[in-house]
């Protein structure tokens, strides 16, 4: 395995030991239009459950909550001040809703959130189980580092098993297990002391993803190699991260301590996982 520390604007690399993955948007993404079919079935699980125990709402109200709490959980996410859970989502949209939850609706509530999970059309990313394989035969640590929204960490890795790579990964770090989002450097650190490195000496690491926010300033901060991923979307174009951007911007008028755009770039931006062995001197 020869040593990447070729990569450009990266002096005195150690060999690598490990590369990181993010995995919406990196490692899977949901088929087209699956991002609002996503949402469509669970607010249509959430009105059967209330219509199931004579708890009717409108399709008007829960829409609306569904949106309000979408905001609040990106404000948690933008600002790291806790994970925001099903049951957080749940406890939320009913009192917006004016519904009274009892233990029993609530957990069936809760448990429609992983179900609509684990039924949602996901896709693999392309080239992806070639460049594990490489990553792997040479000797090189893979990991996970996810920052969780609505779905949790026991479904995406029931999904990845269904996609068959689940076994390829050393170790994982789920936000909604480790309590933290990335970009903290404490997101990273479970996984990188599982492939035996620290935050001291993750620069014998790469990251891979596609949000320059928490993914490419993540990483750069960690001193890891970090390797911006645009195969399934770009995320220094697309909409829904220029939004993410003016909240950003209007956090951090009350807050200095939030991140605004522009964030730095990665040392390398891709489009096919199949570039990312050579890029990384594994051939």
């Amino acid at each position: 395995m020869s040593d990447p520390t070729a990569t450009p604007g990266v002096s005195s690399r150690p060999p690598l030991r490990a590369v990181t993955f993010d995995f919406w948007d990196t490692l899977v993404a949901g088929t087209q239009g699956s991002g609002s079919a996503m949402r469509r079935l669970q607010i249509d699980r959430f009105a059967a459950t209330l219509d199931s125990c004579e708890r009717h709402v409108t399709d008007e109200v829960l829409v609306e909550a569904f949106d309000a709490n979408w905001e609040r959980f990106e404000e948690r996410w933008v600002a790291n001040t806790g994970q925001y859970t099903p049951a957080d989502t749940v406890d939320f949209v009913a009192e917006r809703a004016g519904v009274a939850l009892e233990g029993e609706l609530r957990t069936r509530l809760i448990d429609g959130f992983r179900e609509v999970g684990e039924q949602v059309p996901l896709e693999l990313a392309p080239g992806i189980v070639d460049a594990l394989e490489t990553l792997r035969s040479a000797g090189v640590g893979l990991g996970i580092v996810c920052d969780v929204g609505l779905t949790p960490a026991p479904t995406l890795r029931e999904r990845l098993r269904t996609f068959g790579i689940l076994d390829r990964f050393d170790a994982w770090a789920f936000s909604d297990e480790t309590g933290w989002f990335k970009p903290a450097p404490e997101a990273f650190a479970p996984a990188l002391e599982a492939m035996g490195l620290g935050i001291d000496d993750a620069d014998a690491a790469a990251h891979v993803g596609d949000n320059p926010r928490t993914d490419v300033a993540g990483a750069l901060a960690l001193g890891m190699v970090a390797i911006r991923y645009t195969g399934f979307r770009d995320a220094t174009i697309e909409s829904d991260t220029v939004g993410e951007s003016t909240r950003l911007e209007t956090r951090a008028s009350d807050d200095p301590d939030v991140a605004v755009p522009p964030f730095p770039e990665a040392h390398h931006v891709i489009d096919d996982h199949a570039l990312l062995p050579g890029l990384l001197g594994v051939a």
